[in-house]
């Protein structure tokens, strides 16, 4: 059986599924600021639901952004951690790949989802291939949408990006899937419509830390 879950947006989506693809057992909640509270326990309701164990499992599958560095990290490091632990492999896959492969369109499409800061995470995709999968022809990458609008007008946009900056993107039905899902990374991965890199984080940008500079002076 393979897990997979991306918590690489507000979401946390988790998912089973057959060697074949087939889901048997999946959820997502959307909250930005618990990904660590909700993946835990969101792993165990599907497990318990298909009647399996971790011992069950013979893969894991994991959205590896481009993301926020928290949320991101929740996942990459329980999904290491569940392979390391388990001896099985882990998978990686880009979030923006999974939103593209959610679209039904026969046409190419752009992926924008939220970077925070007013930018947005992006990707361009070709039209689907006989088995639904998409080759991914520029990005990812983080910019305001702005800058970028003129490279994405003109294709349907998919993603939280398009929602948020519809009038920006030049969107017109911002009625879109907003986040990855996990059954789709699922299927995706099963059937290997869904290109698999390794399970590292893709930041894009460097997280809001700086290093101490040392103790201030007093004098």
């Amino acid at each position: 059986m393979l897990l997979a879950f991306d918590t690489s947006s507000a979401a946390v989506t988790v998912a089973l599924a057959t060697p074949t693809g087939e889901i048997v057992a999946s959820s997502t909640t959307v909250d930005a600021l618990r990904h660590g509270e909700l993946l835990a326990p969101a792993i165990a309701a599907a497990l318990e639901s298909a009647g399996i164990t971790p011992r069950d499992l013979t893969g894991i599958a994991v959205g590896v952004g481009p993301g926020p560095f928290t949320g991101l990290r929740v996942g990459l490091v329980t999904a290491r951690t569940m392979g390391e632990v388990l001896g099985i492999e882990v998978s990686g896959v880009c979030s923006l790949d999974i939103l593209a492969r959610q679209s039904s369109l026969s046409l190419p499409v752009a992926v924008a989802t939220d970077a925070r800061r007013k930018e947005i995470y992006w990707a361009l995709y070709d039209g689907p291939a006989a088995d639904g999968s998409r080759r991914r022809l520029e990005g990812p990458a983080v910019d305001k949408p702005a800058e970028v609008a003129h490279v994405l007008s003109g294709l349907p946009v998919i993603g939280r990006g398009a929602v948020l900056y519809a009038d920006v993107l030049g969107v017109a039905d911002a009625d879109v899937a907003e986040y990855p899902s996990a059954e789709v990374l699922a299927t995706g991965v099963a059937t290997r419509t869904l290109e698999v890199v390794a399970p590292e984080p893709l930041y894009l940008r460097r997280p809001d830390v700086t290093m101490s500079a040392g103790p201030k002076s007093v004098l």
